[in-house]
């Protein structure tokens, strides 16, 4: 369903007729963001069935509640778990009550400012190498998804497994692929409601992939605990230092694992992403690419950028921030609700799923002035936004626990791009948005690269 008639980016055109299980569920295999009904774009509440009861939302006030209120009332939805429970167990991401609770606890402190800051020179590294590949391309164009994906698991897995030669990173990087394109699309058990120990076929099938990945973490963690440490930690090291403050306890060698491999599937696929409609919207608009490009060189003066730079780089951290409201890779969360309750003035019973479609939250005609079109300037400083109205990273006591890592590494990499490239778009190669687990350019981002003046 591509909007190819206007001359705002690449967009989905949303649900206009109501749909039966089968047509939602081949939508939502096809496309996640194809079920959600365009009338959302208009209203706080959409509330439909579809083998149980849901609600779509996308008023501040009521995600508020939702994500930061009554934040054990409404945990992350059982279709979540299924999905994202064989890969990353009862990691951060996956994990409910108590037992999230001591675990963000012991993992807060490796994402502190400062040790963020600390690892910024591993992602000044990889924009330098980036920048190399990219150059190899100049006079004819090249997938900057694929580019940006490898920048970000060159940042990810240097930050997780620095000085672990021996780990075959490569075989990591394609069991998380398979992973994500073979078993995180939703099946029809999913859409019934049938419990979640009836196994879903479909995410059978890469179990192979999931398991050698889980066996080579748990070896890296081992060889760790016998090494000295080094003169930076990394995020192993940290998470290894990690405690509790108020139960003293610390990660075992599962809980290690299954939390090392949440950071490096989420801590590369969404950055990638981020990076790869960045820079296709540069494209799409020449003057935004233009003023950021005048604002890295001024900045930069030739050289990669640094954490100390960013404070100087407003303009980027803004097409940054708009880049994630146009296409959020986490555009669609899902919860269930536990208690009888209202939002919207929509009675909400126990069990109903209640998902907060991002996508269209963040285009809302409500909410947002022009909402499909690129425009920087809304995060200019002097610009106030609901902070439940703009979503990239989630909200309240669960929001993403990696957003200050994966803004720096971003702003890092596209002030060092776009300081030496300009980027054209390819006629006819558009990229079209697809929600499987993450929000993907379906068939890559395919741009003519430059080098710049």
């Amino acid at each position: 369903m591509k909007d190819n008639t206007s001359p705002y980016p690449p967009r989905v055109k949303l649900v206009t007729e109501k749909w039966g299980i089968l047509q939602s569920l081949r939508a939502a295999q096809r496309n996640l963001i194809e079920i959600i009904p365009e009338i959302a774009l208009h209203q706080p509440i959409v509330t439909g069935k579809m083998g149980k009861p849901w609600h779509m939302v996308m008023d501040p006030d009521a995600i508020r509640q939702i994500l930061r209120d009554r934040l054990d009332d409404y945990p992350k939805s059982d279709v979540t778990k299924n999905i994202l429970r064989p890969a990353i167990g009862d990691s951060l991401f996956v994990a409910e009550g108590a037992h999230w609770r001591w675990q963000r606890r012991a993992a807060a402190p490796v994402f502190s400012h400062r040790n963020v800051a600390n690892l910024a020179p591993i992602m000044s590294a990889a924009a330098e190498r980036s920048c190399a590949r990219i150059d190899a391309h100049v006079g004819r164009a090249a997938d900057m998804y694929a580019e940006m994906v490898t920048s970000t698991f060159e940042v990810i897995s240097d930050v997780t497994f620095s000085g672990d030669e021996g780990f075959d990173r490569a075989a990591i990087h394609k069991a998380i692929d398979g992973y994500i394109d073979s078993t995180a699309k939703v099946s029809l058990f999913d859409v019934l409601g049938l419990p979640t120990w009836i196994p879903r076929p479909g995410r059978m099938m890469s179990s192979g992939g999931m398991k050698t990945m889980k066996s080579m973490a748990d070896g890296v963690i081992s060889n760790r605990k016998a090494k000295p440490d080094g003169e930076v930690p990394d995020l192993l090291d940290l998470l290894m230092a990690g405690e509790d403050p108020e139960t003293k306890r610390s990660m075992n060698t599962s809980e290690l694992r299954d939390n090392l491999l949440t950071f490096i599937v989420a801590g590369h696929e969404t950055t990638a992403l981020t990076l790869a409609w960045a820079l296709y919207l540069c494209a799409f608009d020449e003057s935004v690419q233009d003023r950021a490009r005048d604002e890295a060189q001024s900045v930069l003066q030739g050289r990669t950028a640094t954490e100390g730079d960013l404070k100087d780089l407003p303009y980027i951290r803004q097409i940054i921030d708009e880049t994630l409201r146009l296409y959020p890779p986490a555009a669609f969360l899902s919860r269930t609700a536990q208690v009888q309750d209202e939002l919207c003035g929509r009675p909400i019973a126990p069990g109903d799923t209640v998902m907060l479609p991002v996508y269209a939250l963040h285009r809302s005609r409500l909410l947002w002035d022009d909402p499909d079109a690129f425009d920087p300037e809304r995060f200019a400083k002097d610009k106030k936004i609901d902070r439940f109205a703009y979503l990239p990273f989630g909200d309240g006591p669960r929001i993403c626990i990696g957003m200050s890592f994966a803004v720096q590494e971003a702003v890092i990499i596209l002030a060092t791009i776009l300081s030496r490239f300009k980027f054209t778009r390819v006629k006819g190669k558009d990229p079209y948005p697809v929600l499987i687990l993450t929000l993907r350019p379906e068939g890559g981002v395919w741009l003519n690269v430059e080098r710049a003046d």
